[in-house]
């Protein structure tokens, strides 16, 4: 499946459930809500709404946001990080919660793409019954379900929004495990689990002090790293052997006489200029030009 039908997939199947589907934000954002300097997901666009300061256009939503996320920078041409990307995401202002956000990630990943469900992994926050009982009502195995206090999200600085997540994690195979006999997503021990979705149960506001308020309303952010995703379903040990990136590599593999995927070295260090020149050209596309400083700096 080409990553395009992928994508629209994706939207077509919350289009189908009632949710609006919401531009993407540019990737250097000028809304005062944002703090971060890039774009960096799409619930971004979600906080004065998940906190009631803005009447939503709808109370469901869906989109692909564009993202550039610097923070793993040093681990790029690896198997799993990318400074650009895009996120899959849909969201509910004080609709549906974690029962109905968990059989839509399960329906989506298992009926629609037909991703084998033995290829899925979940872990949630420790004590969040409901929605490991959400996991185990779609069909998720218990032993498939783990608990780690990282399922916990947010704020997005010193204060705001946040809640406990539910990840749901691809195995990509024996072949990438580290051979511990407690290897599983949750104890974070190798790259045999890939992260791919994320539901966000946005239930409170954090002050800059550490104390927690409920919201008006319970909220759901989810978001799924597409590049990934593409991999998962075009049978691919990484983005950079997908249609979003072989073009890409394809090229500077004709440009300099290296084909890729020669020797590790070469390999990692395509995967870089893949990856960086993706990421500024898509910046440059949203007016972020070269400079001394602030964005510009980091293009």
């Amino acid at each position: 499946m080409q990553s395009a039908e992928i994508r629209q997939k994706f939207i077509d199947f919350f289009l189908e459930r009632g949710h609006l589907e919401m531009p993407s934000l540019p990737l250097a954002p000028n809304e005062v809500s944002i703090t971060t300097m890039f774009t960096i997901a799409g619930m971004q666009q979600m906080i004065p709404f998940f906190l009631g300061r803005e009447q939503p256009p709808s109370k469901r939503m869906v989109n692909v946001q564009k993202a550039i996320r610097t923070v793993d920078i040093d681990e790029v041409g690896d198997d799993i990080h990318l400074t650009y990307l895009e996120m899959l995401g849909n969201f509910s202002v004080g609709d549906y919660f974690k029962a109905q956000a968990i059989s839509y990630t399960w329906e989506f990943l298992t009926d629609v793409l037909r991703i084998p469900p033995e290829r899925w992994w979940v872990t949630h926050y420790p004590g969040d019954d409901e929605a490991h009982q959400a996991w185990l009502d779609v069909g998720v195995a218990a032993d498939r379900i783990g608990e780690t206090e990282e399922n916990f999200w947010g704020p997005p600085g010193p204060a705001g929004p946040c809640g406990p997540d539910s990840e749901i994690h691809f195995d990509r195979g024996p072949q990438h495990s580290c051979g511990r006999p407690d290897c599983r997503p949750e104890n974070e021990c190798c790259d045999r689990f890939m992260e791919t979705w994320n539901n966000v149960f946005i239930q409170y506001f954090q002050e800059e002090s550490g104390e927690r308020r409920p919201l008006p309303w319970n909220n759901i952010d989810t978001g799924m790293g597409f590049e990934r995703l593409v991999a998962a379903l075009q049978g691919v040990d990484n983005p950079y052997e997908t249609d979003l990136f072989q073009p890409i590599l394809s090229g500077l593999s004709e440009t300099s006489g290296i084909p890729y995927g020669t020797d590790a070295r070469s390999t990692r260090s395509m995967r870089i200029v893949a990856d960086h020149a993706r990421a500024v050209t898509m910046l440059i596309g949203d007016g972020v030009m070269p400079s001394r400083e602030a964005r510009g700096y980091v293009v």
